[in-house]
């Protein structure tokens, strides 16, 4: 009988132990899921917030929340970010933290879309002004009905969530900001808290509607799910930082002018198309102007022709102007006034210094070599070197399509055209000359 007593409480306890165990933790615990949004608001964080909801969506999560720190915009990201937190069925508080953060401009738009308002003390939100989807601040009559626009459409969001829409079209109109306390205090957010856990314990039992109609957040004791960004973002996030898009178009400019100068090279022109799409995708992705690309081109055109046409190196020092100029350009708002809250997107001048600085250095070069033993420069060549172009000599080795030839009574390094085989021994007259290097052909 002994035995038997010991038998089922043995077999008992290893069933509470695989209940125990096949049971996770928290099981009936509700889930929130956390965005972190931090800079300027683009397509991209219109994009990866659009994921978010969808997640949340589809894993069914009680909350979402969206942890933001920007000061702004651009404008049509943030209309389709608007959108998706007024036609979301799950939940979204918005959240400008840490204790001291911004959500201005663009920001305070996403704030007054959440379902829920909450910011970290010594936070502030506002100071909207109007922008052109180029990120410029918009001028002349046109600021006026933009103005009016932007209100129409603040006060729309506040009415819809219950906020405090005069106090919201102020932001628009008198760019107005406010402090964590004070918008509390005007109804333009929810309440004030010192982070996640605070937040999510005074949520919790509050009612709100959602596109699936009204719901209770049951969010004290809740699992916090960070969803960071993909690979994909990480990668998007880099090529669409305004430096990052300069050097690629500067790059692939200069990587196609390699490629026309020596036909048949491969990674010049390899790198200079993945260097111009990786530029293109960025460029989409941002306020640019298209008269920066216009200067970058019109540089390394200059450059070819301070390598065709004589020029004294005035070529040069055109494509080195206009290669700054491009940087200053491209993305528009360079000379904007220094007191707009929005976010600048302009190439840092110390990058747009390095890239010239570069450019420069690399013609004073060339300019150097071209005058080196007297004579004046043609192009990237001495007039004795230029002197060789139409010299007839014969090949030292076979030229596939490189080897060697004999130009008179000195020994060169020579090239023909791709696909072309010169035997050792032919007659070959020389086309161009590229430093130590000749172009030639059968003569």
């Amino acid at each position: 009988m002994r035995r038997r007593i010991v038998t089922v409480a043995v077999v008992a306890l290893a069933c509470l132990t695989g209940w125990l165990v096949l049971t996770p933790a928290g099981a009936d615990s509700p889930t929130v899921l956390v965005l972190d949004i931090d800079g300027p608001i683009k397509q991209l964080t219109a994009d990866r917030i659009a994921r978010g909801l969808d997640t949340a969506h589809a894993d069914d999560v009680e909350m979402v929340v969206i942890r933001l720190n920007s000061p702004g915009g651009l404008f049509d990201p943030t209309r389709l970010i608007v959108q998706d937190l007024l036609d979301s069925e799950v939940p979204v508080a918005a959240y400008v933290t840490p204790a001291g953060a911004y959500a201005g401009s663009a920001g305070t738009f996403i704030v007054a879309a959440a379902n829920f308002a909450v910011m970290a003390p010594a936070a502030n939100l506002g100071a909207v002004s109007p922008l052109e989807a180029a990120g410029d601040k918009v001028p002349g009559s046109q600021a006026h009905k933009v103005s009016q626009d932007m209100r129409a459409y603040i006060r729309g969001i506040a009415e819809v969530r219950g906020r405090n829409a005069d106090a919201l079209e102020d932001t628009v109109w008198n760019a107005t900001a406010y402090s964590a306390h004070e918008a509390q205090r005007l109804g333009v957010i929810d309440l004030v808290a010192a982070d996640l856990p605070a937040m999510l314990d005074q949520l919790d039992g509050r009612q709100t509607t959602t596109a699936a109609g009204p719901r209770t957040v049951a969010s004290r004791d809740a699992i916090v799910r960070h969803l960071g960004p993909t690979i994909l973002e990480h990668l998007l996030g880099i090529l669409t930082m305004p430096e990052v898009v300069f050097v690629l178009f500067v790059t692939a400019c200069l990587a196609l002018l390699v490629e026309v100068l020596f036909p048949g090279l491969i990674i010049p022109s390899l790198l200079g198309v993945v260097a111009l799409s990786l530029a293109v995708l960025g460029f989409l992705n941002l306020p640019g102007s298209w008269l920066g690309v216009v200067f970058i081109v019109f540089a390394a055109a200059l450059f070819y022709g301070e390598t065709t046409v004589p020029g004294y190196g005035f070529f040069g020092a055109g494509g080195v102007l206009f290669l700054v100029l491009g940087g200053i350009f491209l993305f528009g708002d360079f000379f904007r006034p220094s007191d707009l809250p929005e976010p600048s997107f302009m190439v840092n001048p110390f990058v747009i210094a390095v890239m010239g600085g570069i450019a420069l250095g690399i013609w004073v070069l060339f300019v150097r070599l071209a005058r080196a033993g007297g004579g004046e420069a043609v192009g990237f060549q001495t007039a004795a070197e230029a002197a060789l172009v139409g010299q007839k000599g014969v090949t030292l080795s076979d030229l596939r399509p490189s080897g060697r030839v004999r130009i008179g009574d000195k020994d060169w390094v020579a090239t023909a055209d791709p696909g072309v085989s010169i035997d050792r021994g032919e007659q070959v007259r020389v086309r161009a000359v590229y430093g130590e290097v000749l172009k030639v052909e059968r003569a």
